[in-house]
């Protein structure tokens, strides 16, 4: 079946609809592990780099360097990046479930605030037997919405090339 690109942003949008995010998370700790931290205690920047693995609840975050940036309001937010080829990714366990939500990019960044994931270059996304790919997703734990585009702020009649990619599985009783 060919989908058209505001057709597949459609789908992809409801695809987190079960997704929301565990909400015990965000009353968590951060934990962070790394081979080595450099920190800047004036402007609230702390850079961790190799085999860096961050944890707070359910979620996880891994890459090869992690750069956390604390605001006066007390919310942090993090950019994982991975090098060699290789992708930085994510995992948050879905509100009331036993499902997670994964994600890898090159770049991920992860703002406590307003609870979102944003997955640039190379991005894939999987919820349960659903998937999104795309150069672009963003992952809206507080809206349930994943937006999948060619680059950040693209519009079907902005994008120049590539497609966004979705696999959704068929729910309820129709399943063998």
């Amino acid at each position: 079946m060919n989908y058209t690109l505001p057709s597949i942003l459609l789908i992809a949008a409801t695809l987190a609809s079960p997704a929301l995010a565990e909400r015990a998370d965000r009353d968590k700790p951060v934990d962070i592990e790394a081979n080595r931290v450099t920190v800047d205690d004036r402007n609230k920047v702390h850079i961790f780099e190799g085999d860096v693995v961050l944890t707070q609840g359910t979620l996880m975050i891994k890459g090869d360097k992690l750069v956390v940036t604390q605001g006066a309001d007390g919310f942090q937010t993090g950019v994982a990046t991975a090098s060699g080829g290789r992708l930085a990714s994510f995992r948050q366990r879905r509100e009331g479930s036993t499902e997670y939500v994964d994600g890898e990019a090159e770049r991920i960044e992860y703002d406590s605030r307003a609870e979102k994931a944003r997955l640039f270059n190379r991005a894939h996304v999987r919820s349960g037997g659903d998937e999104v790919r795309g150069h672009y997703i963003e992952y809206d734990s507080v809206s349930e919405n994943y937006l999948v585009t060619n680059a950040p702020g693209s519009t079907p009649e902005s994008s120049t090339g590539g497609r966004v990619r979705a696999t959704i599985q068929p729910k309820g009783d129709n399943k063998p």
